[in-house]
């Protein structure tokens, strides 16, 4: 990985220092930054106007296919430019070896292209939060090796070779097995939005998959009303496994009585088809360790009541 194409395509960035921390420590691993200019852009709440996002999301149909592309950061914009968005001309350059990595908001990106397309993305670390975190003193905090490794596998060998060890219980009838299908999913208020529209990979893209689900700043009823609506529109019925990941930045309240994120999986486990296993613990979201996942590649998963291994090459 020699350089870095960075793009801003939804919030802009919430402080100065995070994007030139994350671009330091980047060049500090001999990497070239390319696009930094980006990260200053500043509309609203957004990295530069619809027309100045649109455009460098278009562009990345005449970049040099062997880049590496990042967006800076999440938030909420590229529901804005989803009519517009040049589908073709990205999916052939990714197509030609080019590679787009990002997530959060940047899932709806991701899932429209796998929609229009068949295009593969990678889910995986933006440059403001993974590579220029701070502390409550602004000082930079040092990446998660367990992220960059994992990054790394991606970029240069294509590969995904996940093993979690964690208790999982919410199988359904079956305590081991194991799966093949598609690799797709990312955040689940962003997937959830996308029920209806043509940006939601169809039932016949999707069957018999395996979905990979986060969210963050969502309380647990919230998230359980998402993954209800998910179900009752036939989504998670039409996979084979479904693997939560990361659910962080929530707050519990008094009226909740007991009631927690656990509960929530309970309430889908107890709807959803028994055949179906849903795994917890999956290292993915809005953490700072975080596996780097192939949206739209095929990917096999084993899995029993101790933990699970997913992997992929493409």
């Amino acid at each position: 990985m020699k350089a870095i194409h960075l793009i801003a395509p939804s919030g802009a960035s919430l402080d100065d220092k995070s994007p030139l921390a994350g671009i330091d420590w980047l060049k500090h691993q001999g990497i070239a930054i390319e696009n930094a200019e980006c990260v200053k852009r500043v509309h609203e709440r957004f990295a530069g106007t619809d027309e100045a996002r649109l455009n460098e999301l278009n562009g990345l149909s005449k970049l040099n296919p062997k880049s590496v592309v990042m967006a800076m950061r999440g938030g909420y914009g590229i529901h804005r430019l989803l009519p517009k968005i040049d589908w073709a001309g990205i999916a052939k350059s990714i197509e030609n070896g080019l590679q787009v990595c990002g997530h959060s908001d940047f899932t709806v990106f991701q899932l429209g292209l796998l929609a229009n397309t068949g295009a593969m993305t990678l889910a995986g670390p933006m440059l403001n939060y993974d590579f220029g975190k701070l502390d409550e003193s602004a000082n930079p905090i040092a990446p998660d090796t367990f992220m960059w490794e994992h990054f790394q596998s991606a970029i240069q060998e294509r590969k995904l070779d996940c093993t979690v060890s964690a208790p999982q219980s919410f199988l359904g009838k079956s305590s081991s097995g194991s799966f093949s299908g598609i690799l797709w999913g990312g955040n689940l208020t962003v997937l959830a939005g996308l029920v209806g529209t043509q940006y939601l990979p169809s039932e016949q893209q999707t069957k018999n998959g395996i979905l990979f689900l986060e969210d963050v700043n969502e309380h647990p009823y919230r998230i359980e009303r998402m993954l209800m609506q998910l179900l009752d529109a036939g989504v998670l019925s039409n996979q084979s496994a479904i693997l939560l990941g990361g659910f962080s930045a929530y707050r519990l309240y008094d009226n909740d009585r007991g009631y927690s994120l656990e509960r929530a999986f309970e309430a889908i486990r107890a709807r959803l088809s028994d055949a179906i296993p849903i795994l917890t613990e999956l290292p993915f979201g809005h953490q700072a360790n975080k596996v780097t996942l192939p949206v739209g590649a095929s990917a096999s998963l084993n899995y029993s009541v101790t933990g699970f291994t997913l992997k992929a090459n493409w």
